[in-house]
């Protein structure tokens, strides 16, 4: 992995600092600063050698982010991992959802992520579990077809839905949330590079915007204490 000089300035502030500080902000202040936070993920000089280069945003205050004006839901109509077409509106609508975008050929911050809200989610009861949604919304279209998605979903958290489909529409998903993702390329070397913003968003059951933002820096502590509360449409 190679961190940017900013990466490692943020980085050595979050160690004199508690991890769950949380403060309000607005969508539009969000918006403006969510292109510093993205992550761009490829292979290496083969397949077993993943490269992953992160940039932050160095005034991020911790792991969650409450927003004062929150976020629509995207308009995303796409694919699931059974290939039937699937409204993200319509399917979560007055559920507690939550909304991640990133690939499957993802050396870390995507795996992690998914791990850590898979295994926080255990603690819940099981009938908070079933009216739990978990959006998993690929950056790698191309790569990541329906059959793809579930095979690598499955050996995280089955119940996660996958989804796939025309990337500019996903583009345009992600950046009405103010997350910046780019098609995948190749730099200079061949290497196959993929780069998106790592904030996982939270809406509520109660009125479906997205009023909470999770950095890559929240935990499996930081989801288990807020999964109750989200599931009741409440604000950590």
């Amino acid at each position: 992995m190679r961190i940017t000089d900013t990466a490692r300035t943020a980085r050595t502030s979050r160690t004199s600092r508690t991890s769950r500080t949380k403060y309000t902000a607005t969508a539009a202040a969000f918006l403006a600063a969510a292109a510093l936070t993205l992550t761009a993920c490829g292979s290496g000089d083969d397949a077993s050698d993943p490269v992953a280069v992160v940039s932050e945003d160095s005034s991020s205050k911790g792991a969650v982010t409450v927003l004062d004006q929150p976020f629509e839901k995207p308009d995303l109509v796409l694919t699931d991992t059974h290939g039937k077409k699937y409204d993200l509106r319509a399917e979560t609508q007055k559920r507690p959802t939550l909304v991640y975008f990133g690939y499957t050929h993802c050396p870390d911050v995507c795996p992690l992520t998914m791990n850590n809200i898979a295994v926080a989610k255990k603690h819940l009861s099981r009938a908070e579990q079933d009216k739990l949604r978990v959006v998993f919304v690929t950056t790698d279209p191309k790569r990541d077809t329906p059959a793809e998605l579930g095979k690598w979903l499955k050996g995280i958290d089955p119940d996660i839905v996958g989804l796939t489909g025309d990337f500019p529409k996903i583009q345009a998903g992600a950046r009405s949330l103010g997350i910046s993702i780019e098609p995948t390329t190749k730099d200079k070397n061949g290497k196959i590079v993929s780069t998106h913003g790592t904030q996982v968003i939270a809406f509520s059951p109660r009125t479906d915007a997205g009023y909470l933002l999770y950095s890559q820096d929240a935990t499996v502590d930081d989801y288990t204490k807020d999964l109750p509360k989200i599931v009741q449409g409440q604000k950590p």
